[in-house]
């Protein structure tokens, strides 16, 4: 038994010297990895740096003060921009055998923007989406819903005025701009549910101004190419300080290549008046002074002084006609504004209401003359 222990500890103490041997030729010059010639150190991997936190930015920005500008207007406005839901009927001819068929009703749902412009809940829209709408109903931004009437529309602009009863007290109506003051090239954001995506926002450009393009009776359409699609129209086109500077109406653009064309907006100075008028009085009252106007032509311009604009119809009865004017009348210039052409007029005096006055610089006499007449009402049922 003693002499095992004693193998034992004589076993143990030769480890402890081979460890120790072992350990002092590794301390020796050339003996360790690192002192080898084929020895390649590790790359050092430095701490990390990552932080969810964003870095400082400048303290000013002209990309992101713009954007800002933008997404500043949008929020103004965008409690005040609603959907508005229609039902319509429309009787089709429905088969049942060669040659024969038999006259059915279908029901068709539409839809389309508008802006609330009074708080006590006026929406101002276009007339071609709730045009024979047998049920409308306005879905607010927050997704509230609520039944709707219409107050009157008016077919040469194609605009009309809608009324809900409020649920609850409204955000600030919408603020109108000056459309006159527009300029191209401005900003332009358009706002509406286009293919029934609530609250889209497109930002595009002021195109073009006065443009004339036969779709409606009478037109001053805003250009723009701001994306509008099915479903924007009646919505609002707005400035970058969040207000109304035209009302979405049309787009033209091929079938195929959806999204991709040209946008018109009824100018907001037209609009506002439309809208007054109609939730004053039910209907638009178009002003007229009592005679029409034509276009000389750049060949019979000298015929009447460099004058672009003649009087070419005078009626009974009316300011025009109490106050002398006759036909072939030169015009040089409207409410102090020169025109130079017959359309140049019609935006003058239809941006104003019946009982305004309005001043025509003419040639009477051989000598140019200021006549002050009053709009009236035009007695017919539109214009042009």
């Amino acid at each position: 038994m003693m002499e095992r222990k004693r193998l034992i500890l004589i076993g143990v103490c030769g480890l402890m010297v081979a460890s120790a041997l072992i350990s002092a030729i590794r301390r020796q010059p050339g003996s360790r990895p690192e002192e080898s010639a084929e020895y390649v150190a590790p790359v050092p991997v430095p701490e990390s740096r990552f932080s969810p936190r964003q870095r400082p930015v400048a303290e000013y920005n002209a990309a992101r003060s713009f954007s800002e500008a933008i997404a500043d207007a949008v929020e103004k406005v965008m409690c005040s921009v609603v959907v508005i839901r229609t039902e319509k009927q429309q009787q089709v001819i429905q088969p049942f055998m060669p040659g024969w068929g038999r006259i059915v009703t279908e029901d068709l749902a539409g839809e389309g923007s508008g802006s609330i412009i009074d708080e006590r809940g006026y929406v101002l829209t276009s007339w071609h989406v709730i045009d024979g709408a047998k049920w409308i109903e306005i879905v607010m931004n927050d997704g509230s819903k609520m039944p709707a009437q219409e107050v009157g529309h008016d077919q040469a602009t194609d605009l009309a005025v809608l009324k809900f009863e409020p649920k609850q007290p409204l955000c600030p109506p919408m603020e109108f701009g000056d459309s006159d003051k527009v300029r191209v090239g401005e900003v332009a954001i358009a706002i509406g549910s286009p293919f029934s995506l609530q609250s889209s926002v497109t930002v595009g450009h002021i195109s073009q101004k006065g443009r004339r393009v036969q779709i409606l009776p009478y037109e001053d359409f805003i250009q723009t190419d701001a994306a509008i699609n099915e479903g924007n129209s009646g919505g609002p086109l707005i400035d970058v300080d969040g207000r109304l500077i035209g009302v979405n109406a049309a787009v033209k653009t091929e079938a195929e290549k959806k999204g991709v064309g040209i946008a018109f907006a009824v100018p907001s100075n037209l609009a506002m008046r439309v809208a007054k008028s109609i939730i004053e009085t039910g209907k638009h009252e178009w002003p007229w002074v009592g005679c029409f106007f034509q276009t000389t032509g750049a060949k019979y311009k000298d015929l009447f002084e460099g004058a672009g604009v003649v009087i070419s119809d005078v009626f009974r009865d009316t300011p025009a006609a109490r106050a002398g004017l006759q036909t072939a009348t030169a015009v040089f210039a409207v409410d102090g504004i020169s025109v130079k052409d017959e359309y140049d007029v019609k935006r003058i005096i239809f941006n104003k209401t019946v009982g305004e006055k309005v001043r025509f610089l003419l040639l009477l006499g051989g000598e140019r003359r200021e006549v002050e007449l009053e709009l009236e009402e035009f007695p017919g049922i539109t214009l042009y």
